[in-house]
């Protein structure tokens, strides 16, 4: 029996493009470079954001607080009037080709609280972002309970402000093993470069969480697992890019934008993020990864005189969107 994909004229539509050698509406030329500009600043999230000239930013990656009060920095009296704030800025300051991710999920117990599902409400009504993809993060470890049913899954949304989204699934595409992709080479429905090149990740993603004893571990009570990043940076943004973290916790974004080739900003308001940081380079050149940077404290090192982000990129390269 067909499948309902080899009907839907999007799908079709892509498929003869990269048959074609035809460039999608979103594509980006790039040339990967030879040294990344990398910041941690330490201040409260709106004032440097206030700061970022508009449509400057590829790809926006953060994990706020989800207001459980496990610390100072994650308590507050109304979350998403404050929440608001910052996704105003979000939107101002991504560009139209670019993505934000948002980590998250559904514990909503009063006002006070809130959660993804507050977040979403007011990007849907109050802002003018479209909401590409839910991706469930699913782990299979994680804490008991006894008045409710364990959770074994967080959300991360996936946000744009146009159709033109820059997207690469071809960099995080799954390898099939070697008797599947046999099987699959004799589908004559399927298309033989999308099999060799391996399967669409889907959007349940079973990444095991960090055990304390995790050898990614730099000390931060929520650090996220160096894949999940990766496979968000990878597939939303591109080398040379700027991605913005500005709830940077433990660094882990910084760590995989250094690794990645890509510019990243990151802003904290605790200033033992810069001791977190510090143990993800030692932990990144204990295994051999050798990548040229340079960190700064501040803004200062990033700003063009005519006021956009540096640098202007220069294209040279297409990177072809999956199908």
């Amino acid at each position: 029996m067909p499948n309902k994909s080899h009907f839907n004229k999007g799908h079709i539509a892509l498929n003869r493009m990269n048959r074609d050698d035809i460039k999608h509406k979103s594509h980006i030329d790039f040339a990967v470079p030879e040294k990344t500009k990398q910041a941690l600043i330490t201040a409260d999230c709106l004032d440097v954001l206030k700061s970022l000239p508009d449509n400057s930013v590829q790809l926006i990656l953060i994990d706020p607080p989800y207001n459980l009060d496990i610390s100072v920095w994650d308590t507050f009296s109304n979350y998403i009037e404050w929440a608001s704030s910052w996704i105003d800025e979000a939107y101002r300051v991504l560009s139209p080709n670019g993505s934000c991710a948002i980590f998250g999920g559904t514990q909503f117990q009063d006002i006070k609280s809130g959660d993804l599902i507050e977040i979403i409400y007011y990007t849907r009504h109050k802002t003018k972002f479209r909401l590409v993809n839910t991706v469930v993060w699913y782990y299979k470890n994680g804490m008991s309970a006894h008045r409710y049913f364990a959770n074994r899954h967080e959300e991360i949304i996936w946000l744009t402000k146009t159709d033109k989204y820059y997207f690469d699934l071809d960099s995080v595409r799954i390898k099939f093993d070697e008797e599947t992709m046999q099987l699959y080479l004799k589908d004559k429905r399927l298309n033989p470069e999308n099999v060799a090149k391996g399967k669409n990740p889907t959007n349940v993603w079973e990444i095991g969480r960090l055990n304390g004893n995790s050898k990614e571990r730099v000390g931060h009570p929520t650090q996220k697992p160096l894949e999940i990043v990766r496979r968000l940076v990878k597939a939303l943004s591109y080398p040379g890019s700027f991605v913005l973290d500005f709830f940077a916790g433990s660094g882990t974004t910084g760590r995989v934008c250094i690794e990645e080739d890509r510019n990243c900003i990151m802003v904290d308001s605790d200033p033992k993020s810069k001791e977190f940081f510090a143990s993800h380079m030692k932990l990144m050149n204990g295994l051999g990864i050798q990548k040229s940077y340079d960190l700064f404290d501040s803004l200062s090192g990033f700003m063009n005189d005519d006021g956009t982000l540096w640098p202007k990129v220069t294209q040279k390269r297409f990177a072809p969107c999956g199908a």
